[in-house]
């Protein structure tokens, strides 16, 4: 129950990640950065209709580009949306973080703003057909994550019923493999997408001096969820054929063998219908019936012998 448990908290923290842009914890967790802290574009590059804003900009520095199209020195892309901000004293600084979304996948020509740019147009056909499976395989990951968090909370409750029957055992084992299914293939595809997206990405930009990079800490723990959810599942299949149930029959006994029940014998000193018939007299024996008797006198007493039987 505890490696469930510790499961559950993990996909938990994964969901926190980006969700408050002033915790710092929160804002550690995600699976793709963004730097481009030293972007490299220049407003010569930009197919921008001419206004007051472009005028402005023509001929000015990269920073100048930059301010225009509001691009941030780094952004976070996590699991319901992305975050950006910008470096204060070599420190993270988050300053935004979208709306959460379902099936969220991260589009950096709609984040920078890049659509009705040239730019956009530089990217290579790698890149652009890269994206397009992320935003594919996004979906996916989003779909396996939720079932997973929702049959390890099922595992939990159906877990309770495991402690007294090996039937129990083995519904939760069923429930266990689910969770375990969907969650071992949202921490595969995750690794394996954003990692190809990283490469694809850097290869793309890198003449615009941006580099992309993976977050350590969600991966981490992704895959300890998966551990956790792995073990937990080994427990409940071995408790489904060896534990769960065993005190039961130990206790009460098998239909098919030997039963602890116990039944009245009669009473050495009279019958068993509890009217007391004492025997006295020199030479009297009280018989044996397998029932230690102690500190018998020719006293009437409420003890009453029981002996052990087989139905």
């Amino acid at each position: 129950m505890a490696l469930t448990i510790a499961s559950l908290i993990c996909l938990i923290i994964v969901g926190l990640g980006g969700t408050n842009k002033n915790n710092s914890t929160y804002n550690s967790l995600y699976f793709f950065r963004a730097n481009t802290t030293d972007i490299n574009v220049t407003p010569g590059d930009l197919n921008i209709p001419h206004n007051p804003l472009t005028d402005a900009i023509i001929n000015q520095t990269t920073e100048a580009a930059k301010d225009a199209l509001d691009v941030k020195d780094f952004y976070h892309v996590s699991l319901w949306n992305y975050c950006a901000g910008d470096f204060d004293n070599g420190q993270d600084k988050v300053t935004y973080c979208s709306p959460r979304k379902n099936q969220f996948w991260f589009n950096p020509v709609e984040v920078w703003g890049l659509n009705n740019t040239g730019v956009e147009k530089l990217f290579s056909d790698e890149l652009r057909s890269g994206l397009d499976a992320y935003k594919k395989a996004a979906k996916w990951m989003f779909i396996a994550y939720v079932v997973a968090v929702v049959a390890t909370i099922v595992e939990i409750f159906v877990g309770i019923f495991a402690l007294f029957s090996r039937l129990g055992s083995l519904a939760t084992t069923i429930v266990s493999t689910v969770s375990s299914v969907f969650l071992i293939g949202f921490a595969l595809t995750a690794t394996i997408l954003y990692t190809t997206l990283m490469g694809s990405f850097n290869e793309a930009v890198k003449q615009y001096n941006i580099r992309g990079s993976l977050g350590h800490n969600m991966f981490v723990v992704t895959w300890l969820a998966v551990a956790f959810s792995f073990a937990a599942g080994l427990f409940w299949l071995v408790s489904s054929c060896c534990c769960s149930g065993r005190s039961n029959k130990i206790k009460y006994g098998d239909e098919s063998g030997r039963k602890g029940k116990y039944e009245r014998v009669d009473s050495p000193y009279g019958h068993r219908d509890g009217a007391a018939h004492f025997q006295t007299g020199p030479g009297y024996q009280a018989p044996h019936h397998g029932v230690p008797l102690n500190n018998v006198s020719n006293k009437p007493t409420a003890y009453e012998p029981y002996r052990t039987a087989n139905v």
